[in-house]
């Protein structure tokens, strides 16, 4: 069988479908849920999910367990365990979705880049598009065991931000700090939904709410994507990208990346650990 290569880091569910029995593919949903929500991304993914797609499960298994704050990175140990036993390989090409459209997938996307896994994409639309394009699913009643994968993770620092780093780029032009959370809340006008945490942001990050990047599902074209982003980014060389718990900071960080501004990173603790009570900077409008 022919090697098979990602056209861009975003695919349509027609280029999916097309190549959906590749050898080398390996399809992730890295479906989570606000857990106000009360919804379970496993249940729902055990009752459907693309034929062939394989849990990404970034809020338990692949997460740091030491640290008190929601799905932070795990180490490069945990990774690659986890990413053997979901069958990932060296030369494997990924393609990461969720079930709400592009919510949560970027968030995987972002990992397996950091870790190293550079042949991985996102699914336009995630399963949203591809029920509506009535492409194959499938149910199981329980995880499949998978053959062992021999992907070793790397992890690439600069892909990480803790709050120190945060604190500084606030003193850096050439740093932009930009957070993807709705705008009431990054104003202040809002509580956040996590209780405990004070309202605002931090002094000097500029707003690009993550839902802004899609139209009816979809992300929007380059052209309209440089239309929101390039003037955030000003002269800056680089970027940092925060939210709440660091999961739609990694789809605008995805955006950005799409257009062509490569060096960024995510604020893993994102306002999850900023907006604790304690001396962090927070300003409101």
């Amino acid at each position: 069988m022919a090697s098979l290569k990602l056209p861009d880091s975003l695919v349509s569910v027609d280029w999916l479908k097309q190549h959906l029995d590749h050898e080398n593919l390996i399809i992730l949903d890295s479906s989570w849920h606000m857990p106000a929500t009360g919804r379970d991304a496993l249940k729902e993914w055990q009752q459907e999910h693309i034929r062939g797609a394989r849990f990404f499960d970034f809020d338990g298994k692949i997460s740091d367990p030491d640290s008190a704050l929601p799905h932070m990175m795990p180490g490069e140990a945990i990774f690659t365990r986890e990413m053997q036993a979901l069958g990932l390989n060296q030369d494997s090409v990924v393609v990461v979705y969720d079930a709400m459209g592009m919510f949560s997938s970027a968030r995987g996307w972002w990992m397996l880049r950091a870790m190293g896994c550079e042949n991985c994409a996102l699914l336009d639309g995630g399963l949203v598009a591809w029920d509506v394009a009535e492409y194959p699913i499938e149910s199981v009643a329980a995880e499949p065991v998978y053959a062992q994968g021999n992907f070793v993770a790397k992890m690439d620092p600069g892909y990480i931000a803790d709050a120190q780093d945060v604190l500084a780029a606030l003193d850096d032009d050439s740093v932009a700090v930009i957070d993807a959370r709705p705008e009431p809340r990054f104003s202040g006008a809002a509580d956040e939904p996590r209780p405990g945490l004070r309202r605002g942001h931090m002094p000097g990050a500029l707003n690009l709410p993550f839902p802004d990047v899609f139209r009816h599902g979809l992300l929007k074209p380059k052209e309209e994507l440089e239309e929101l982003i390039r003037p955030l980014m000003g002269s800056s060389e680089r970027a940092i990208y925060s939210c709440g718990s660091g999961v739609t900071a990694c789809v605008i960080a995805f955006a950005a990346l799409h257009i062509g501004y490569d060096k960024l990173a995510i604020y893993d603790g994102s306002w999850c650990e900023w907006g604790q009570p304690g001396d962090l900077p927070v300003v409101t409008d």
